[in-house]
This record gives C-alpha cells, sequence and structure tokens, in this order.
C-alpha cells in the first residue's frame, strides 16, 4: 500500500517529468556532436583503408586481382575504383558535403567488400556491419548540424 497522498504523487510527477526534459534538452544538445563522432569514425576507417591501398598499389592490384572477387570489374579497374572511393568519399562524409550521397556510396562499397571477400572473418564481418549501421544512420537521419550540408541548407532557405 503506497504511503504517498495524491499530492505527493502528483509533486513526484512534475519533478520527474522535469528531469526527463532537462535530460532531453541534454541529448538534443549533443545529437550534432553525436553525429559527428559517427561521421568522422565511419570516414576514418574507410580513408585508412585508402592509405593503405596507394601505399603499395602494386600490391593493392595483386590483392584485387588474387583475393578479393569483385564482380563485373577487372581487377586493375576494381582497385583504381576502390582506392578512388576510400579516399574521396570519406573525405565528403567527414565534411558533410553531400553527406546521405557519401554515405550511399560507402554503403554499397562496404556491401561489396563484404561479398567481395570470402575470406573475411568473424572480426572483420562485424566491423563491417558495424560501419554499415552507422552509415545507415547518416543515410536515414542525415549528417547533422554540424555539416556543409547543413549550413548550405540554412545559408540558401533564408534567400
Amino acid at each position: 500500500m503506497s504511503t504517498l497522498t495524491p499530492t505527493m504523487n502528483s509533486s513526484l510527477a512534475v519533478r520527474l517529468a522535469g528531469i526527463g526534459r532537462h535530460v532531453i534538452q541534454g541529448l538534443n544538445f549533443l545529437a550534432p556532436l553525436g553525429d559527428l563522432v559517427i561521421r568522422l569514425w565511419v570516414a576514418r576507417a574507410f580513408w585508412t583503408s585508402g592509405l593503405t591501398k596507394i601505399q603499395s598499389f602494386d600490391t593493392t592490384v595483386l590483392l584485387f586481382e588474387n583475393e578479393y572477387q569483385v564482380p563485373l570489374l577487372p581487377p586493375v579497374a576494381a582497385a583504381y575504383a576502390g582506392t578512388f572511393t576510400e579516399l574521396f568519399f570519406p573525405v565528403l562524409l567527414a565534411l558533410g558535403l553531400g553527406g546521405r550521397f557519401a554515405a550511399l556510396v560507402l554503403f554499397v562499397f562496404n556491401i561489396i567488400a563484404v561479398v567481395s571477400y570470402p575470406d573475411l572473418n568473424a572480426a572483420g564481418l562485424f566491423q563491417h556491419q558495424a560501419w554499415g549501421l552507422a552509415l545507415m544512420i547518416v543515410l536515414l537521419h542525415g549528417p547533422g548540424k554540424l555539416s556543409f550540408d547543413h549550413w548550405i541548407g540554412k545559408r540558401f532557405s533564408q534567400v
């Protein structure tokens, strides 16, 4: 049996609702930073892979000839396309410039990477799944307020 009076129950509910509003306001304040962190984390993963590819492009071509099984493209073309994708689109993603488009390209690229490398272990698959989920957040939510897309949208919608 409750020892709280109806007035005490109401007062408690009002205080809890106030705390809830403050928590939500704090999360809304931090959301743009979270969006930026997600974009930078995924962009770094792909950028680093692209840098590895250009450090020894001959080795990269050999990998595309012997290890990766990219559909529809010859190995040399796939090596160039993969390297370009991993060096160009992460920059757009990090800047939030064409953020949804960059996320879409990297999302599809990520799927192709998983399908093209049959020897991918469980840890590698988990990484690709995490990147795919993060990219899906950008695809569905947009790059957020700390992005060039947001700045451009605000700048030109006030014309």
